[in-house]
């Protein structure tokens, strides 16, 4: 369900720093003056959209993006499940200091349904950008996230980016290299896509994955296959994922109390802390 935000002045924030700035905004650490929280504030251009292509309008708005909130998505009224996010990528995600990853940055999502709408395929950050989407398909579905899921858990793994195109064509060769060339067997419509003919595709035969990601189990071997699939029909859900062992596998994750902690959060809980213990002696 949508969940509503009491809207308030900017001016009851205090700008400590800035982010980072995106196509559709910049964002900024401040301070609310009046619980002293440290937030995140977003100052975004909205626009307005013919066919899924966004049209700049001149209206600005900020949007206040509490860091502990349990679901930033919330914040901007939309219904995830109905979403295509359209920029999944390492810096839209944010941790919390319980362990809790949120996604931000719904500046290029649109809404997604029967019938489909046609949508601009100029979309997601070209290292994150789906081979479909590079190949100017006509048709876009949660799959080209889920691509971009294997991108950032490859990128986790790695600890520096999979795939950094400069370009479009470079793009759709490291793609090549990385998996192999794709043809009508593996991926059924492929050479139909509109872009085809502007690329020349090496002959690379292999799937490199393995050599990659040479420490990593079976089980994770498996899930990026999954999420790297070139049929967009057989690639990975987020449910699938979910249920993959590789999750189960040790090292597990550790517990939230254990995570690294902001230092005002910190500076809370040992205040918390020593009122229990105090409580307790007392008693």
């Amino acid at each position: 369900a949508r969940q509503e935000c009491c809207c308030r002045s900017v001016r009851e924030f205090e700008k400590l720093n800035r982010i980072g700035e995106g196509t559709y905004g910049i964002v900024y650490r401040a301070r609310d003056t009046k619980s002293d929280e440290i937030v995140a504030l977003k100052k975004v251009r909205m626009d307005k959209e013919k066919d899924g292509i966004p049209i700049s309008s001149l209206r600005e708005i900020t949007l206040l993006l509490r860091l502990r909130h349990p679901n930033i998505v919330e914040l901007k009224e939309v219904v995830v499940g109905s979403q295509l996010e359209r920029d999944l990528k390492v810096s839209n995600l944010l941790m919390t200091d319980k362990g809790c990853v949120k996604i931000a940055d719904f500046g290029l999502a649109r809404m997604y349904g029967i019938p489909q709408q046609p949508m601009t395929p100029r979309v997601v950050t070209l290292w994150y950008r789906a081979p479909e989407l590079l190949l100017g398909t006509k048709t876009q579905t949660t799959a080209l996230d889920m691509w971009a899921v294997g991108c950032i858990l490859a990128e986790l793994l790695a600890h520096k980016p999979l795939l950094p195109g400069t370009s479009e064509i470079q793009q759709v060769d490291l793609i090549v290299q990385l998996l192999g060339t794709p043809n009508e067997n593996i991926w059924p419509g492929f050479s139909q896509l509109p872009l085809i003919g502007q690329y020349s595709l090496r002959k690379q035969p292999y799937n490199n994955l393995k050599n990659k990601f040479t420490w990593l189990s079976d089980a994770g071997h498996r899930l990026l296959n999954l999420l790297f699939m070139y049929n967009p029909q057989r690639r990975a859900t987020a449910k699938d994922c979910l249920e993959s062992s590789y999750f189960k596998e040790k090292p597990l994750p550790c517990e939230p109390e254990l995570m690294p902690t902001f230092p005002h959060h910190r500076n809370k809980r040992s205040a918390a802390l020593a009122e229990t213990h105090s409580k307790r002696s007392k008693v």
